[in-house]
């Protein structure tokens, strides 16, 4: 446990159990939430190739698992953590631009 506050900049045990619920909370939620999305863009496991069905479903689980994480971690009262944790992923894979001050 105290790699893991060190490791997040985090002072207790209960941040902890928070982020870590946050986490998994937001896992579920992305996932659920994409199947209706997915569906709404005319997609469906039935009726579309493999190779668009997945890549589509996955890109849209990763676009709306970012855009609420942050929202998810701010009703566990961890919204900095999360928001900055959103700006390192989004950083790593090209779209760190998007917050760039100046």
């Amino acid at each position: 446990m105290e790699k893991l506050k060190q490791r997040w900049g985090i002072n207790s045990n209960l941040q902890i159990i928070a982020i870590l619920i946050v986490f998994a909370i937001n896992g579920s939620f992305a996932a659920w939430v994409t199947k209706p999305a997915v569906e709404f863009v005319g997609l469906s496991a039935e009726t579309s190739p493999a190779w668009i069905f997945w890549p589509a479903r996955i890109l849209l689980i990763f676009a709306i698992y970012q855009t609420t994480l942050p929202l998810v971690g701010f009703c566990f009262g961890q919204f900095t953590f999360f928001w900055n944790f959103t700006k390192r992923i989004l950083a790593k894979v090209g779209f760190g631009w998007l917050f760039k001050e100046g």
